[in-house]
């Protein structure tokens, strides 16, 4: 398995051994696409409900970046992992310059055709009347039409909110930083 160097930080928050094992097993798998001993830079933060994760691993002629949000470190890190995967895939004739030997990449990743994904399409659209609501009555709602997630005017704030589901039955709201 390809080691890659960790260099994990904490911001607010502790880097447990549970927390630190997790962020080298999941990252790790990117080990694929890189050099042996490539460093990756990783910072954990806490704010309020935020548990951010950044992720920086400078390779030749570019640095791979990503963070993620949630409220829950261990789906931020799951998510960073994605993201920083998709990237890869999506950018790798723009990240791997075809004169560079590959520098930081690995053989694999550099003779590896990827499909590059098409841009980003947006196949459809639907409009739907906004009523101000309560959160929970959102939910309500969402769980009626069958939905995951669901759009609403907040009735006590007047913004734009989505209220969405997460395991174990519990519900999730988004609401906008004023």
């Amino acid at each position: 398995m390809n080691s890659m160097k960790f260099i994990i930080v904490g911001r607010n928050i502790e880097v447990t051994p549970a927390l630190k094992s997790t962020v080298e097993e999941k990252i790790g798998k990117l080990g694929k696409y890189f050099n042996p001993d490539t460093e990756v830079h990783v910072t954990l933060s806490v704010e309020k409900e935020r548990q951010k994760i950044e992720v920086t691993i400078p390779v030749k002629g570019n640095i791979i970046r990503s963070e993620q949000v949630s409220n829950d470190m261990y789906v931020s890190i799951d998510l960073v992992e994605e993201i920083i995967e998709r990237q890869l895939k999506k950018y790798k004739t723009k990240i791997v310059d075809k004169h560079q030997s590959g520098g930081s990449f690995s053989k694999m990743y550099m003779e590896n055709e990827y499909v590059d994904e098409e841009e980003v399409r947006i196949v459809r659209t639907k409009r739907f009347d906004i009523k101000p609501m309560y959160p929970e009555d959102a939910c309500i709602q969402m769980e009626l039409l069958g939905h995951n997630f669901f759009v609403f005017i907040n009735a006590e704030t007047d913004q734009v909110n989505v209220v969405y589901k997460r395991k174990g039955d519990t519900y999730g709201l988004i609401e906008p930083e004023v």
